[in-house]
């Protein structure tokens, strides 16, 4: 038996993953309910998608499903469970570049690590790449604005 995962999202009443995947042997879309089981709002989301993809009756539907988005599947149930909202949700699985990461908890900001490690590896240039270029250098346009801080008077001393 071989599947196609297709779409994966999440239903909060009753919390379960729900995937949409395509069966090959029929060519048939097929809807897969998996209840999330013994899950609060303070379960660990990693050991929780660890623990849904080893399941024996789901292996074979959650191997083109990779284990980062269950983990985001399950961030966005707990973060239900914990009466956000889902837009709140949403956010917080987006990098903000003006959001100050030493404000953050330690669980947040390794998931805002996590996602910046990401983000660079998909758009790391690889040798392999055609549009690789080795050496590359930039010309960046001048300083439009002087610092004041970096300006040398004679005048003060250490």
């Amino acid at each position: 038996m071989s599947f196609v995962a297709k779409k994966c999202g999440v239903k909060f009443k009753p919390p379960a993953i729900v995937l949409l995947y395509e069966d090959k042997t029929t060519k048939k879309m097929r809807q897969r309910v998996m209840p999330v089981r013994n899950f609060s709002k303070f379960s660990d989301c990693s050991k929780a998608a660890e623990r849904l993809k080893s399941n024996a009756r789901h292996t074979a539907y959650l191997q083109g499903v990779s284990l980062r988005q269950l983990e985001r599947l399950h961030l966005l149930l707990r973060d239900f469970l914990l009466g956000k909202s889902l837009e709140h949700s949403l956010a917080s699985l987006c990098l903000d570049p003006d959001e100050d990461l030493n404000k953050l908890s330690d669980q947040e900001l390794s998931r805002k690590k996590a996602l910046m490690e990401q983000l660079f590896e998909q758009n790391r240039k690889k040798k392999d790449d055609p549009d690789f270029v080795y050496d590359l250098q930039v010309d960046f346009p001048e300083q439009l604005e002087s610092c004041g801080w970096d300006e040398d008077d004679e005048d003060e001393e250490f």
